[in-house]
């Protein structure tokens, strides 16, 4: 398994330049898991990349989890409603808070 962590920001800013490092971790693996623990910042435009890795890593049939969620992670997520659609990690993590 491949493990890729995100640190700093997620966000219009630098979606840009995360976009094309997170489509190359894509073809590194079959098997691939992306850290969320050290995001400390996060837009709708940080939310949109992960969104797409989700999808492309389907469309690719690969296996992509989301894991150690930070807080801020967490918020966007229930905040756009889609904490189910990165997996049961994300719910249980917030409800341990």
């Amino acid at each position: 398994m491949q493990t890729l962590t995100i640190e700093d920001e997620l966000t219009i800013f630098t979606a840009a330049d995360q976009k094309p490092h997170l489509l190359a971790f894509l073809n590194s693996a079959d098997d691939l898991e992306i850290n969320l623990s050290k995001v400390e910042e996060m837009d709708t435009a940080g939310l949109q990349l992960l969104i797409l890795i989700k999808r492309e890593a389907a469309q690719a049939d690969k296996k992509l989890r989301f894991v150690m969620h930070s807080k801020v992670v967490l918020e966007i997520l229930e905040l756009a409603n889609l904490t189910t659609a990165f997996g049961d990690q994300v719910i249980l993590a917030h409800n341990e808070e």
